[in-house]
């Protein structure tokens, strides 16, 4: 799977001018993306117009001690409204009880059944690893040749399956 983040898909990236993101930023121009930086987009996000998805990278010690606060939550909701498909990367280091809770409110309570998927890194290479993975398998050439290796893939399993033989033989 390393291969799919290597150095030979390069792709544009719009990246919030906020310190956040450059360790990130730093990361993704080494590996020759094309980065565009912007004041714009909400603080701590990264755009990649390709595949149509966003990221929004936080560390616990933004969130507030009491998990109610709203003025936080509404950044969330604001990127998620701006976002048709938004990933929080919740980034710590280690985690312990407090960023099991905030992971907790944000993926089951405050946003469940909406477009925001939360992931939990935990470095600087885990984020950058993280986006590129999921930007290069939604952007536009690779969710057609993923969706071709799937049908490839159930049409090999159904043609080779003993329990498929067997249906048949049966004749369901």
């Amino acid at each position: 799977m390393a291969s799919n983040t290597g150095t030979s898909w390069k792709t544009t990236i719009i990246i919030s001018a906020s310190p956040q993101c450059d360790e990130p930023s730093k990361i993704l121009l080494a590996q020759q993306h094309r980065i565009r930086r912007s004041d714009t987009i909400l603080s701590s996000a990264f755009v990649f117009p390709m595949s149509g998805t966003a990221f929004l990278l936080v560390t616990p010690e933004e969130f507030p001690a009491k998990l109610e606060n709203s003025e936080f939550f509404e950044r969330i909701e604001r990127f998620v409204q701006v976002h048709r498909n938004s990933f929080l990367l919740l980034q710590a280091p280690v985690y312990g009880k407090r960023e099991w809770e905030i992971l907790s409110s944000v993926q089951n309570s405050r946003f469940l059944g909406c477009n925001l998927r939360v992931i939990p890194v935990h470095s600087t290479a885990d984020v950058v690893k993280g986006m590129l993975v999921i930007a290069k398998a939604t952007s536009k050439p690779n969710v057609s040749n993923l969706s071709d290796q799937m049908s490839l893939a159930c049409t090999y399993i159904t043609d080779h399956s003993q329990v498929w033989g067997m249906l048949q033989e049966m004749q369901f």
